[in-house]
């Protein structure tokens, strides 16, 4: 329900007319806390279908690695071709991240959020139709783009929640989203392809009546919730971005401009070169995992599929906690802790690879699979509770920009596994990642404070002083005014 909303001499619109949140007025309306069991519009409904969406595009985008090692085996493929299609299945949607937040600074994250799935499923629907390496990648690179809606998905939270909980509510959707990658590798590895061979068991092939009819369940999924997307939620706390436009609330955005101020950051970049080395291996191992499992330790397809859903189902928690100790050190350390605790989980990271890589036991790669994966997904959590901090107006061009930074690591990360032996692949991949960890001693956001140096700003406003951190600081009360006060009251 729209209505007028006066303040001071003047009305602004506003979609509602009050909210279910706790919001902050200087912070565009953004909400300053996360209710999870509520689905209410504005804040808590573009919430979870930020995530959802993304869990879908997901599904959609990962749907056929499982499969990998049937549609191997049918077609003749060698194992460059299958890492080729995988190279060119993550490597799509690098120039649509780089796309998408110009575009979500423009119109919003929902209208980009339907284009993107409706389209991604399409493709999907038609991996039944591959029969060589070449329509292999074809077919990857165009369900690729589906990997692109992380951007809408983080641009999405950034714009509903304020700087007090950016940090978890982005590394939640992100983390959640993220989950569809492991739950993936469960329904279509050990779940559906099984049901699919049952159904198809008097063919001359069940196996490959299932892989080339078993991926129409998600891209039809996916084409449905796409199309929900567009109806069901809003694109910021005071209504849609035409609506807000056409009422002189919010002015017209040039894309090109967005693009520019973020990508002139040097900051943007650093984030881009530490989400290569996080969501990157995270990409890297969901084409990665049930082939590294199968082949190394001899698991069948459906048991491989299974252990390589682990790495993907840390996301129901490792990305939130990630964002929850970046907004915890935020309030305690500013900047400063934010960065810390994002150096933190990449080093981690880095030595856990190295220590996976030297892992012969099947039990104890699973375990030490579980904790790398943590640090994968928390690191991930934290980068995107910096990203919202490094020019507020060009969040979503930036998002894109170091979104695409995750892809880009798969791309080169998927190139050492094409042509490498897995522990040298492995190796190379921990010793990247301690090195990008080292960048964040050169990150330095104007007004807060660096690793090494300086401190967050105080800033005066009307009412009262905002921290580097975002969150209002009232002053302290004039001594003397304070004291007349009391003597009028005992008077």
């Amino acid at each position: 329900m729209s209505s007028e909303i006066p303040t001071g001499e003047t009305t602004e619109w506003k979609k509602y007319s009050e909210y279910h949140l706790e919001v902050d007025p200087d912070q565009d309306d953004k909400a300053k806390e996360i209710k999870l069991c509520s689905f209410a519009r504005p804040h808590m409904r573009a919430f979870h279908l930020s995530w959802a969406g993304f869990f879908i595009a997901f599904f959609i985008w990962f749907a056929i690695a499982p499969l990998l090692s049937e549609i191997k085996k049918t077609l003749g493929l060698t194992k460059q071709e299958v890492w080729t299609s995988s190279i060119v299945g993550v490597g799509g949607t690098i120039m649509m991240r780089f796309i998408n937040g110009p575009l979500c600074d423009k119109f919003g994250a929902r209208i980009p959020y339907t284009i993107i799935l409706c389209f991604a499923s399409i493709p999907c629907a038609l991996t039944g139709t591959v029969n060589s390496a070449a329509t292999l990648a074809v077919l990857r690179l165009f369900i690729g783009f589906g990997g692109s809606t992380f951007v809408m998905c983080q641009y999405w939270a950034s714009r509903m929640f304020a700087r007090e909980v950016v940090g978890t509510a982005n590394a939640l959707c992100g983390g959640w989203g993220n989950l569809g990658g492991g739950v993936t590798q469960l329904v279509m590895g050990t779940m559906l392809f099984p049901l699919f061979k049952e159904i198809f068991k008097n063919s001359e092939d069940p196996a490959e009546k299932a892989w080339r009819t078993v991926c129409i369940i998600p891209a039809v999924v996916g084409f449905a919730f796409g199309i929900s997307i567009y109806f069901l939620g809003d694109d910021a706390p005071k209504g849609n971005y035409n609506e807000l436009k056409k009422h002189g609330v919010m002015a017209e955005v040039s894309a090109g401009a967005s693009f520019r101020a973020g990508a002139f950051n040097v900051n943007t970049w650093l984030l881009f070169i530490q989400y290569a080395c996080c969501f990157g291996v995270e990409l890297t191992m969901n084409n990665a995992a049930a082939l590294y499992f199968k082949e190394v330790f001899g698991q069948s397809t459906e048991s491989a599929a299974a252990i390589a859903s682990i790495f993907g189902w840390m996301n129901l928690f490792a990305r939130g906690l990630g964002g929850w100790a970046s907004d915890k050190a935020n309030a305690k350390m500013g900047m400063r802790g934010r960065i810390i605790v994002h150096t933190f989980f990449l080093l981690a990271e880095g030595i856990l690879v190295l220590v996976f890589a030297n892992t012969k036991s099947l039990g104890l790669a699973i375990v030490v699979m579980v904790f790398f994966s943590l640090n994968v997904q928390a690191a991930e959590g934290t980068s995107y509770g910096i990203v919202p901090y490094i020019d507020p107006p060009a969040t979503g061009s930036i998002a894109g920009i170091v979104g695409a930074g995750g892809n880009t690591g798969a791309v080169l990360f998927g190139l050492g596994f094409r042509n490498l032996e897995y522990y040298d692949a492995f190796i190379l991949m921990g010793i990247v990642i301690i090195i990008s960890a080292v960048l964040s001693g050169a990150i330095y956001i104007k007004g807060h404070s660096a690793l090494f140096c300086g401190q967050d700003e105080i800033v005066e406003t009307e009412k009262g002083a905002v921290g580097g951190d975002g969150i209002l600081v009232v002053p302290e009360p004039d001594k003397h005014i304070m004291e007349e006060m009391e003597e009028e009251i005992d008077c």
